[in-house]
């Protein structure tokens, strides 16, 4: 099943995506909630209830706009270097231990949603990334039982700002600029994709494709993902995690091939979808409010 967060005049709310319509839970489940998070937090019991009404009628796809499928994330949380090509790439040894930074909840952005070339950097970067959304709240969760904690999937864009992210140890600043975090552009339950870690995933730069691999090349993959960020931290329903990015990064090109104003960025991933985004110039205006 393929879940969303759209817009129409009537305002926001989710729905469940089926060929080229979505079906409005409002309309048809007024029992549920309308925000995503508070749809994940009522459990298997509101999943069963969208299930029931996933065949009724639905409004045209193209007639609303799709939204970023959790649009108010608590938390997200983002590895680095798990991709055995994207570290060769790199010139980088291979992690023996996971490595994780954050993103502020506030870049997250719809999946055909632009997102900025900052006004202070030309050093602006793709990374094409699968990421999956937590479903329960959780903690200590043990490898065989993580599968229980994922509520889907996702196609992502850690898109990121290359001379910033080494301004603090932890990448924080080249990580979180406002709209760096497309996400789109439904959430696919895992009944629906299966085994998360043997999917393609490309990425392509105003049509010519610039990543192209496969999760099963990711070093840690989403399950021990849970089970390691789990010990640490009480993961919460509509937590995000980006699982990593492949080779093929505009940074690791000679010379290095960065994203410039009017660009298009798209995402894909076998049996999720895509996401496409263009880029566009921040002015910097100043904001006091």
């Amino acid at each position: 099943m393929k879940l969303a967060t759209f817009t129409d005049r009537r305002g926001s709310r989710i729905g469940v995506v089926r060929d080229k319509e979505i079906v409005d839970l409002s309309e048809h489940a007024p029992d549920l909630p309308t925000s995503m998070i508070a749809f994940l937090c009522a459990g298997d019991k509101a999943l069963a209830r969208a299930r029931e009404v996933a065949d009724r009628p639905g409004l045209p796809l193209d007639q609303v706009r799709l939204n970023a499928p959790v649009d108010d994330p608590r938390r997200i949380f983002c590895i680095g270097l798990n991709y055995a090509d994207h570290i060769e790439e790199s010139s980088l040894e291979r992690p023996t231990m996971q490595a994780w930074f954050t993103k502020h909840a506030g870049c997250v952005v719809g999946p055909y949603d632009p997102f900025l070339l900052p006004a202070v950097s030309q050093a602006l970067d793709y990374e094409a990334e699968l990421v999956f959304v937590i479903g329960k709240k959780c903690k200590h969760v043990p490898a065989e039982r993580v599968g229980e904690v994922i509520a889907g999937y996702c196609c992502g864009n850690d898109v990121s700002v290359r001379d910033w992210q080494f301004h603090s140890q932890t990448m924080l600043m080249g990580k979180s600029f406002d709209t760096h975090a497309p996400i789109g552009p439904w959430l696919v339950t895992p009944d629906e994709v299966g085994d998360p870690h043997n999917l393609d995933i490309q990425c392509w730069v105003n049509g010519e494709l610039r990543q192209s691999s496969n999760t099963k090349h990711l070093i840690f993959n989403c399950f021990e993902q849970i089970a390691y960020l789990s010990k640490a931290f009480t993961l919460e329903p509509g937590d995000l995690i980006f699982t990593g990015t492949p080779s093929g990064v505009g940074a690791t090109r000679k010379p290095p091939l960065f994203l410039k104003a009017g660009d298009v960025v798209r995402v894909e991933i076998e049996k999720i979808g895509a996401i496409e985004n263009k880029v566009e110039q921040e002015i910097a205006a100043t904001l006091i409010v």
